[in-house]
């Protein structure tokens, strides 16, 4: 009987033992969760930051070019052009 009583010791001891480390990984991973949606919010504020810099770059490569520099000239004229465009394709719709 004692050797039934032991078995059932060593159990109940893997079975705390098993319990206190699931808690253990449930708070770590509720931590992990939390560090992921702030390193999410993170991403998105800098790619935010990083579209808002690039279009930043775009126009004052524009403005270079329209000061009379060659170097960007060519992507100058095509916005123009493209821009030219979108303003004749909304005369057209307000005339019909």
């Amino acid at each position: 009987m004692s050797e039934l009583t032991e078995i059932v010791d060593s159990l109940e001891n893997r079975i705390s033992k098993l319990l206190h480390k699931y808690e253990n990984l449930k708070q770590v991973h509720g931590a992990l969760e939390a560090e992921m949606a702030s390193v999410k919010e993170e991403n998105n504020r800098l790619a935010h930051k990083l579209e808002g810099s690039n279009l930043e770059v775009q126009n004052l490569k524009a403005a270079n070019a329209m000061l009379g520099s060659s170097e960007f000239k060519t992507e100058t004229k095509l916005k123009l052009n493209s821009l030219i465009r979108e303003i004749d394709q909304c005369i057209v719709q307000l005339s019909e």
